[in-house]
């Protein structure tokens, strides 16, 4: 099978005016490119110290946590009426450094039940709060389309039996850990679950692994065992769409894993190009499947 880029050249949603609610890491660059390139107009409101430094090269606006007056001032005088929400948050705020406005008032009973539920309720009330303000809110994988990774092959060699394996189990468990909205990934070794996401995160897993190979807790030749990545069941993709990227690569190499699996429509692939050429160069496979047949015994 040859390797699946996800049609890269794919053009993005055309639409009208778009605002980009931006958090950290590369997506909300490749959303705000793709949508520019589609010829939309774009607003980039970026969270302070948070968002990419490239988003700079687009209309620009900073706000910090709890200015929803500014926000929703900066999209109405921007005319956009779609809203993509997108990026990296590395830690939910505290009311210290909530620079709550006016705007924010007739939000805060939501803001705090989101801030004290997991984070489909976090995400879930912000959307509604947006919704019942007229807002429509599309997913990243809607303006650009490309950032998601098809059924098949996207990087690296071929899974033996074992990776087969290894990748079914690391899917079954990182889809029950999404269902009790703690995480997205899981990792397993010769048919054995080494760990699971939660509040962590999936770097943060990774070196969790890395460490469990260091001590001895877990034990495997060579680079074994797989990355598995995927969607909660009750995930809302506008707003929360797994991703990985050039950093998970790394991190996998470290842990001295195989590979990553993926699922196929429902997970990007964050700096494309460079994702696959890193895989393609250290020999770790990147496989998007949904459901993973059994390895044939023997």
């Amino acid at each position: 099978m040859t390797p699946e880029l996800g049609g890269e050249s794919a053009p993005a949603a055309a639409g009208g005016p778009l605002v980009i609610l931006a958090a950290g890491g590369a997506v909300p660059f490749e959303v705000a490119s793709a949508a520019t390139a589609a010829g939309r107009q774009v607003l980039v409101i970026a969270l302070e110290g948070a968002a990419d430094e490239r988003l700079r090269a687009f209309p620009q606006a900073t706000v910090k946590w709890g200015q929803i007056g500014k926000v929703e001032a900066l999209i109405e005088r921007h005319g956009g009426r779609e809203i993509c929400l997108i990026g990296a948050v590395d830690r939910r705020p505290d009311f210290a450094n909530i620079g709550v406005d006016l705007g924010a008032l007739r939000y805060l009973p939501r803001i705090v039940k989101g801030m004290i539920g997991g984070d489909d309720t976090v995400l879930g009330n912000l959307v509604k709060g947006l919704e019942e303000r007229g807002f429509r809110v599309v997913g990243a994988h809607e303006v650009a389309p490309m950032l998601v990774a098809a059924e098949g092959r996207v990087a690296g060699p071929d899974m033996g039996a074992s990776e087969r394996g290894d990748a079914l189990l690391a899917m079954t468990a990182a889809r029950a850990v999404g269902a009790l909205d703690v995480g997205q990934a899981a990792v397993a070794v010769g048919m054995r679950v080494i760990a699971l996401e939660a509040a962590e995160g999936t770097d943060a897993m990774l070196e969790r692994v890395a460490a469990l190979r260091a001590n001895g807790r877990a034990k495997w030749s060579g680079r074994a065992g797989v990355l598995a990545k995927r969607s909660k069941p009750q995930q809302d993709l506008r707003v929360d769409m797994p991703a990985i990227g050039p950093k998970t690569v790394e991190a996998v190499m470290r842990a001295g894993l195989a590979g990553i699996a993926i699922e196929p429509g429902r997970v990007m692939i964050a700096e494309r190009v460079e994702t696959v050429a890193l895989a393609s160069r250290t020999g770790t496979f990147i496989v998007a499947y949904g459901d993973l047949p059994a390895p044939v015994a023997g």
